[in-house]
């Protein structure tokens, strides 16, 4: 897979992630955003749901972070070893 492929596949999976429903706004709607301990089943899986879809957005954001980073350290050493 080239480059061009690889960021359009990673900005089409961010552009997925940012506009799937909110589990937290159907929390709010609902008006209940804190969990108790008795908060039903479904309730505890939504939440947990949550906080995994804001797990993979951070861990897409930093390896995006990451893919740049190393693009400019790979041009900075091209460019140190003579410009090959």
């Amino acid at each position: 897979m080239d480059e061009a492929a690889l960021r359009q596949k990673v900005g089409q999976l961010l552009s997925e992630v940012d506009h799937l429903p909110g589990v937290g706004e159907t929390l709010t709607r609902n008006g209940d955003r804190t969990l108790s301990p008795g908060a039903s089943p479904m309730r505890r899986e939504m939440a947990a749901l949550e906080d995994s879809l804001d797990y993979v957005r951070l861990a897409i954001k930093y390896l995006v972070f990451d893919l740049e980073a190393t693009k400019r350290e790979n041009r900075l050493l091209r460019d140190m070893m003579g410009g090959s």
